[in-house]
């Protein structure tokens, strides 16, 4: 399977480096660039890519309102989104984990941590580590208001400790073992079942939170209060 890749920030030397490195590997594509937020909108209705690498600060239409816009939209509800940031943690990072981005990733990363984290996301897997930065994540969500009702990544289905009261006991471990960075592999091994069944209860999570993915997971989490970060 090929992976279809969306590149959209306003950089065109920085688009160029991202195409020639995506493209030089047979599993992805490059499918489109976009320099600002509404071209990658468009691109992303008419492209239908897999995974949206997205600058957060462009001219115009920024990355945060591009994710949103795609985010809300149900025909484009298999688009992974990463976010591409200079990564200094800050309230548009918060903000896009929010709004349905899987992640994000510094523009200093490594070629292989790129390529990585497109894979990850392609996957539905939380583009959240290491661990350090996940604490920095939970901090910024900590201090936001909890319980806030529908939003863009939550899709008006009720506040989230409301969704949270529909969970299995099992499901509810499930989420914070996610919320805590483990994979399904290591959730298995830690509750003693196949990774097969831990699969199928994050999916009911998911599914029951309204959750595109296991960022979207970390998210309810946090902000829900069942997960508190550490040192509270």
């Amino acid at each position: 399977m090929t992976i279809r890749v969306l590149l959209a920030d306003d950089q065109a030397l920085l688009r160029s480096a991202f195409r020639v490195l995506v493209d030089s590997e047979p599993d992805m594509r490059v499918v489109g660039e976009a320099p600002d937020g509404a071209r990658a909108v468009e691109l992303a209705r008419a492209e239908r890519p897999d995974v949206v690498l997205m600058d957060i600060r462009m001219p115009g239409t920024d990355g945060l309102a591009a994710t949103r816009a795609i985010t809300a939209d149900p025909d484009l509800s298999g688009v992974r989104i990463v976010m591409l940031t200079t990564f200094k943690v800050d309230e548009y990072v918060v903000q896009s984990l929010r709004a349905g981005a899987s992640g994000f990733l510094g523009k200093g990363a490594e070629p292989e941590e790129l390529l990585g984290a497109i894979r990850i996301a392609h996957a539905g897997e939380a583009l959240l580590s290491p661990a350090a930065t996940k604490g920095l994540i939970a901090t910024f969500l900590a201090q936001g208001p909890h319980d806030d009702g529908a939003g863009a990544a939550d899709g008006g289905a009720g506040t989230r400790s409301e969704r949270l009261a529909a969970l299995t006991a099992r499901e509810r471990e499930v989420l914070v073992l996610v919320a805590g960075g483990l994979s399904n592999d290591e959730i298995a091994h830690r509750l003693d079942v196949s990774p097969l069944t831990v699969k199928t209860h994050v999916n009911r999570t998911m599914a029951k939170l309204g959750a595109r993915d296991r960022a979207q997971l970390v998210v309810t989490a946090y902000e829900s209060g069942l997960v508190r970060p550490r040192g509270e």
